[in-house]
């Protein structure tokens, strides 16, 4: 057998990305990429091309300023092929060629995807990229809407189909220049909402919105979806009014903020100005991020609803249950261990940044690599000011957040399972 045919799905994820991110890299330092005049550092560009692949948004050089058409173009096509999954593209690819998905590649999606079962994958991936071109192209057509009472028509459309893309993959990447983001637009509730909208479908998951709009009642949808729509719209309130409360924004800005939070990178204020207790509320927001099979980050909604729902359990000394369902033993294990394994990138990681960047303040780093892990890209500013070493602590920050610990943790750990049994002791807790 080959070492490919022996190489574990968790493995491919994580060589497929590292290829598609690193061929990112190669073209952002064409020539071609880059405007007059400007020239793209190597370290620069692989910060780029990783933050675009992993939907994140956090940004070491000025994307409209430094980019042409030509690589702003590639760093949207990078965002579409990272949110979706390059394993969705490969589908797409061999069905355009009329052949068989095999049960390599199916296997494959149903890893990318956080699947359950290998049923009907092909259909899934199929409804996924119709999915992505409606929201897409409805995205694109509203903000084209309010971006052509800003710029040339041609270039309000190109604005407007990076925007779309950015948006409904979680990624945060603006092309307006300047590093201003949105703030410009602080008060346009057309765009505000529009781009609102998109992530948070974006941030639902794919099987989620399938099964909405199959069943259309709230009762005949699963568990995970009920958990996903409670917790979408928890956070979202929660958020928006903890925000108001501790800031000096607007209704619209808190929500938007809240929003953006949930692992899309776009702010309408100056967060560098916010205080220590609303970037704390941020942080916790992006730490969750967003829900399994989506194209946003985070330890995800059903992760958070699981731990918290079996911490109850185990205080009121009650079954782990929810929605008149129990919640596996085996998904209560692993909510628990993806989360220390997030805690301990985190706290690593802004422990290296810190050593590394002395200049700047603990919340400011801590959130810098939460923003970076929950692939949300929200910043205090200070990232196109970190050295060379902290943007390539923060693109590895952002690789295991957009594959998640547990796969990054299953690659190193790979090995057949074993049928030794041991005696087993108990130990004392608390």
């Amino acid at each position: 057998m080959s070492h490919q045919g022996r190489m574990s799905p968790g493995r491919v994820l994580v060589l497929g990305f590292a290829i598609v991110i690193f061929t990112g890299m190669f073209l952002l330092l064409l020539p071609i990429s880059a405007n007059p005049g400007m020239h793209v550092r190597p370290v620069d560009a692989l910060f780029t091309s990783t933050s675009a692949v992993c939907v994140t948004g956090l940004v070491a050089i000025d994307t409209a300023g430094t980019f042409s058409v030509f690589g702003r173009a590639v760093v949207a096509a990078l965002i579409q092929v990272g949110g979706l999954g390059f394993t969705s593209f490969g589908v797409l690819f061999i069905l355009l060629a009329r052949k068989n998905v095999g049960l390599r590649e199916r296997v494959l999606i149903k890893e990318a995807m956080n699947l359950n079962s290998l049923n009907g994958i092909v259909k899934l991936v199929k409804s996924v990229l119709k999915m992505t071109l409606l929201f897409e192209g409805v995205g694109m057509v509203l903000s084209f809407i309010v971006f052509v009472q800003d710029f040339p028509p041609l270039d309000a459309l190109g604005v407007s189909i990076f925007h779309a893309i950015s948006a409904f993959n979680n990624a945060g990447f603006d092309i307006l220049g300047g590093f201003a983001n949105l703030i410009p637009y602080q008060s346009n509730v057309l765009l505000n909402l529009t781009t609102c909208a998109l992530i948070v479908f974006g941030g639902l998951g794919f099987t989620v919105i399938k099964e909405v709009w199959e069943k259309r009642s709230w009762r005949a949808l699963c568990m995970n979806s009920k958990i996903v729509l409670l917790m979408t719209t928890s956070l979202l309130l929660i958020g928006t009014v903890l925000l108001k409360c501790t800031e000096d924004v607007t209704w619209l800005g808190a929500f938007f903020q809240s929003t953006a939070a949930r692992t899309a990178g776009f702010s309408t204020y100056n967060l560098g100005k916010f205080t220590n207790a609303g970037l704390f509320i941020l942080i916790i927001l992006m730490f969750i991020g967003a829900s399994p099979g989506s194209t946003g980050g985070g330890i995800k909604t059903t992760t958070t609803f699981t731990m918290l729902k079996s911490i109850f359990s185990i205080a009121t000394n009650r079954e782990c249950t929810a929605f008149k369902r129990k919640i596996p033993q085996e998904s209560v294990i692993r909510a628990f261990t993806l989360t220390i394994l997030a805690l301990g990138v985190v706290c690593i990681n802004t422990l290296l940044v810190s050593l590394a960047e002395p200049q700047y303040s603990f919340v400011q780093v801590l959130f810098e690599v939460v923003s970076a892990f929950g692939t949300v890209g929200l910043s205090t500013g200070i990232t196109p000011e970190l050295t060379d070493i902290s943007k390539i602590i923060l693109s590895l920050t952002m690789f295991f957040g957009r594959l998640g610990p547990l796969t990054i943790a299953c690659v190193w750990s790979y090995h057949p399972a074993s049928n030794l049994l041991y005696a087993e002791e108990r130990i004392t807790i608390g």
